[in-house]
């Protein structure tokens, strides 16, 4: 049994370099991922507040299947599904510009989003209907209110929920090694089997995920933090 050496790892070179790819690959995916659900999550919630019964049924069961739907199962439909049905040039094209990387970042966005746009509309609820008549006596159309006065609170008040499932969407990022991404936990199975390190290779992972975690979570408190400061000026 080897003894504990976690700068066999980290001081090792080709192994530095390999962790800072993965790493950054994650960064990546996460902010690619996040950016489509929150641009998602407002889409859905405008349609669902249309008077269409077909729109709130369709954005209802678009939520209920990626809520419902493991998350890895949806990337394996979209890279080993979705994929092959695409035409031979553009998979091709896509071979050659890390495929992978954009199933990925569309699977766990259009995953994502269904969360947000959940965390979004509670937000709304909470808000006064009074609001919305306030917003229109002082000369705002529908898109007005919902762009100046609804969504701003909405958003400040879903901001707990949203760091929550922002932190959830990070570690999920991990599942993308299902479908080849060399993301941070694919890179570490592969220091780990080059250095026969089990537990520093994945003791490396652990602390990553969790400084970035905690990181996420601490901007998230700040973030409510300045939110409430605003609203009691």
């Amino acid at each position: 049994m080897k003894d504990f050496d976690l700068l066999a790892i980290l001081l090792k070179p080709e192994f530095a370099e390999m962790l800072q790819k993965g790493i950054a690959t994650t960064l990546r995916i996460a902010a690619g991922s996040w950016l489509l659900a929150m641009v998602l999550a407002l889409l859905l919630l405008t349609i669902r507040l249309t008077t269409s019964r077909f729109a709130e049924r369709f954005v209802a069961a678009y939520v209920s299947y990626h809520r419902n739907v493991p998350t890895l199962v949806q990337l394996m439909l979209w890279y080993f599904g979705i994929g092959n049905l695409l035409p031979a040039d553009f998979q091709g094209w896509l071979s050659e510009h890390h495929g992978e990387s954009v199933f990925a970042v569309i699977a766990l966005g259009l995953c994502q989003a269904a969360f947000f746009s959940e965390d979004l509309r509670s937000g709304m609820r909470s808000i006064p209907a009074g609001q919305t008549e306030a917003a229109r006596a002082l000369g705002h159309g529908y898109v007005g209110s919902m762009r100046h006065v609804i969504l701003p609170q909405a958003v400040r008040n879903a901001v707990p929920a949203l760091v929550n499932h922002t932190v959830s969407l990070f570690k999920n990022s991990s599942l993308a090694m299902a479908i080849g991404v060399a993301e941070l936990t694919y890179t570490v199975r592969e220091i780990e089997s080059q250095s026969f390190r089990t537990f520093e290779a994945y003791l490396v992972a652990t602390l990553v995920y969790l400084g970035f975690s905690l990181l996420l979570m601490a901007l998230g408190a700040l973030l409510a933090r300045r939110y409430s400061i605003a609203v009691a000026r």
